[in-house]
């Protein structure tokens, strides 16, 4: 498939998910001819959007949003526990190493090389990456970094104030509706080029648990996130979203369920969504619920690693 040529993006103009193509085979939407193939959904942002994200900031409090490198101990999914030794390298100077380091085993953001849709390839109808090792890589990412509005739904809380109960580690769904509900529960509208922040409550409940607890192999088995149908993905999609971030491990509900489909493929490989998963949420929810605002200045930067599958998320929020 031929390269697309970036450009700058009207959302007015953009299709709707309705109007989008679908890949021969598999019958989802792709947004292969609409977005920079090696930007994929940061393409709706620009100057404008950050400028106006930077202007929004009033308090001037700013609230890191990375787990440390080691909390999630053991890693989830089988991934590697980062290896650290510090170094001495001279009589007065000390330095780190890292072995073993897998991005993906804490606050990470899932590059368009992350999942692709079966043999129909990566972001754009990649098929091939040794082609060019460089496509797709989260360095096109890194060469601007994400920085934006950032919008945060907080679920658990909008479902207390409705008298539902809610458990991260019980696999239960979010649904597009419930977003609507929450955003318009907090009073907060969503626009497009935002970096929508959904806090699950996840990394609150792994930190109350024992470190007995925390090995638990099933852990990873059954999280609460957002349901992986078509009706997210219109949501997500149609809110020309420039990023979608959560508080677990998985962005969607796991286990997931075959005839619901996966909302990784339908995002990553097909819709071209920069993701970020196990973001921590839970302070700055705690400040916005304080002060009743629930946008800021979302800013991250990912590794310039050249071809990289994924990052740390290097987040913070800036009220």
């Amino acid at each position: 498939m031929e390269e697309f040529e970036a450009r700058m993006l009207d959302p007015d103009l953009v299709p709707t998910y309705e109007q989008l193509p679908r890949v021969a085979g598999l019958d989802l939407p792709h947004a292969w001819q609409v977005l920079d193939h090696d930007l994929g959904s940061l393409s709706f942002l620009d100057d404008s959007h950050r400028r106006a994200a930077a202007q929004s900031v009033e308090l001037g409090e700013s609230f890191g949003l990375n787990l440390a490198l080691d909390l999630i101990d053991p890693p989830l999914f089988g991934r590697a526990r980062l290896e650290h030794q510090i170094v001495e390298v001279g009589r007065n100077t000390l330095e780190d190493e890292l072995d073993r380091f897998n991005p993906q085993s804490s606050s990470q953001w899932d590059g368009l090389k992350h999942v692709r849709a079966r043999e129909h390839g990566f972001f754009g109808g990649l098929t091939d990456v040794d082609v060019d090792p460089s496509a797709r890589g989260i360095q096109h990412w890194a060469a601007h970094g994400i920085v934006g509005r950032g919008v945060l739904l907080d679920v658990p809380r909008w479902l207390a104030a409705t008298g539902r109960a809610w458990d991260a580690f019980s696999g239960a769904e979010i649904t597009a509706a419930d977003l609507r509900s929450c955003a318009d529960h907090q009073d907060v509208a969503i626009t497009a080029g935002d970096v929508l922040c959904v806090r699950t409550g996840w990394v609150a409940a792994y930190r109350a648990l024992s470190p007995a607890e925390r090995q638990d192999p099933a852990l990873g088995g059954r999280l609460s996130g957002l349901r992986a149908d078509d009706a997210m993905a219109a949501f997500i999609w149609n809110s020309r979203l420039a990023a979608v971030c959560a508080d677990n491990p998985a962005l969607e509900c796991v286990p997931g369920d075959p005839a619901v489909g996966s909302l990784h493929r339908r995002l990553i490989p097909l819709l071209g969504t920069a993701v970020a998963e196990l973001l921590d949420l839970d302070e700055l929810a705690a400040r916005c619920g304080e002060i009743a605002r629930w946008t800021f200045l979302f800013v991250a930067a990912p590794l310039p690693l050249p071809g990289g599958v994924s990052s740390p998320s290097n987040a913070l929020a800036v009220l």
